[in-house]
């Protein structure tokens, strides 16, 4: 017999989570001074019109706010072929020697990464593409063939002692998302970055975060609001639309997050007000939560969250928050790590039920995405109101778009 929760989550239906979004309301550029965006603060229905400036007196004392330092790297590259077609390739996340990222990064010599590969059908299986990059004026011999052919994993190899970065930000061009349906420029180098990033990796930008400033940041310490970090380097999945009417059955995409000891410290001391920074710190916080049930309830210490994980125990009785982040503190001593590296796919729609985040700052996300339905997820069927106003309103919409500040319904 079928759980009742997977009936219920199939009734979902992604048609109802679409909206017009006319092309005019999606920003191509970000504003010369970030933080001068508007800021849209939604709280019990209410709905407030302020600019980013605003947020620390938005925030009640004591608030966590968690961030996301991934940095993004120029990750699309191109090799021209002695017949004159263009190979691009786009990384999307290393298989060897290093599956994890930030070690990925400093790999030498050469290493293999799953990619997407624009213009394919003139790269054949037994190719191999060669180009070369300027490094502190040495110039420096990069050739590219297939470790498998059917499912894109490049192998890519180098002929000097420096490591994969180096490689990738001589090659590389940041790539945009695809809805701003332009080339990146040299401005986006700093503009598609927030301000904070220190662990290079993301392939995408952590959007809701290039609204900071170190004036803003100032401002929230001086109002006692309190800051952490994780790292979740953003994956090109992020803007994979949903393809299915019928929203359980999309396949998402599963996203490395990496934790120190201290953030979940952080967290444990702050349980009562966490607002993540973004939709990927959201997805990690939930995650590093499932992670501790798994651990609290005995069931694995692999830090895997599957699509569906948490909807299965929707009947069941939970730890609570503090457990769950105490479970994981006890194993990362009895282990004796600082870090820990998860991969997570969860799918956070209608019907979740939130475990540690009270709250969201983020920006206005694309119709019928996996973004839409968190937001719908955390807000209700309010969603719909506070797009409308926010169209009306003339806010700027996706990645160099205007951001809000949400406040769960049950909060």
């Amino acid at each position: 017999m079928k759980e009742k929760w997977l009936e219920r989550a199939e009734r979902i239906r992604l048609s109802d989570y679409v909206y017009d979004l006319p092309d005019e309301r999606v920003a191509k550029y970000p504003l010369a001074e970030r933080d001068q965006s508007k800021l849209l603060v939604y709280n019990q229905r209410q709905i407030s019109h302020l600019q980013f400036t605003s947020l620390p007196g938005q925030l009640p004392a004591e608030t966590l706010l968690v961030f996301n330092d991934t940095k993004v790297i120029p990750a699309r590259a191109y090799f021209r072929k002695p017949t004159g077609a263009t190979i691009e390739l786009l990384l999307l996340h290393p298989e060897f020697p290093s599956r994890i990222i930030n070690e990925a990064m400093l790999v030498k010599g050469g290493c293999v990464w799953a990619c997407m590969i624009g213009n394919k059908k003139r790269w054949k299986a037994q190719d191999t593409l060669e180009t070369q990059v300027l490094i502190d004026g040495e110039r420096i011999r990069l050739v590219a063939d297939y470790a498998d052919y059917e499912n894109n994993l490049v192998r890519l190899q180098w002929d000097s002692e420096h490591v994969f970065l180096d490689i990738v930000r001589a090659l590389g061009e940041i790539p945009l998302p695809p809805y701003l349906h332009r080339k990146s420029e040299a401005s986006d180098t700093l503009a598609y970055q927030t301000v904070y990033a220190r662990q290079d990796g993301a392939v995408a930008a952590p959007t809701a975060g290039l609204h900071f400033t170190e004036p803003v940041l100032k401002a929230l310490e001086q109002n006692t609001i309190h800051k952490t970090h994780l790292t979740l380097h953003v994956g090109a999945g992020t803007f994979q639309p949903i393809k299915v009417d019928t929203v359980t059955e999309h396949r998402m995409h599963s996203e490395q997050v990496v934790f120190t000891r201290q953030t979940i410290q952080d967290l444990l001391d702050h349980t009562g007000c966490i607002v993540p920074v973004g939709t990927t710190s959201m997805r990690s916080l939930e995650s590093l939560y499932w992670f501790g049930v798994k651990l609290f309830r005995k069931e694995t210490t692999v830090f895997m969250i599957e699509k569906l994980y948490p909807y299965a125990l929707l009947e069941e009785e939970l730890p609570s928050a503090e457990q769950a982040l105490e479970a994981i503190l006890s194993w990362m001593q009895a282990q004796g790590v600082e870090e820990i590296v998860g991969e997570t796919e969860i799918f956070i729609f209608p019907g979740y039920r939130f475990q540690l985040c009270k709250g969201l700052v983020t920006n206005f996300h694309q119709p019928g995405s996996t973004l839409l339905l968190l937001i719908a997820a955390l807000i209700g069927e309010s969603w719909r109101d506070l797009y409308a106003e926010a169209l009306e309103h003339g806010y700027r919409f996706l990645s160099y778009g205007d951001s809000s500040l949400l406040w769960a319904k049950e909060a």
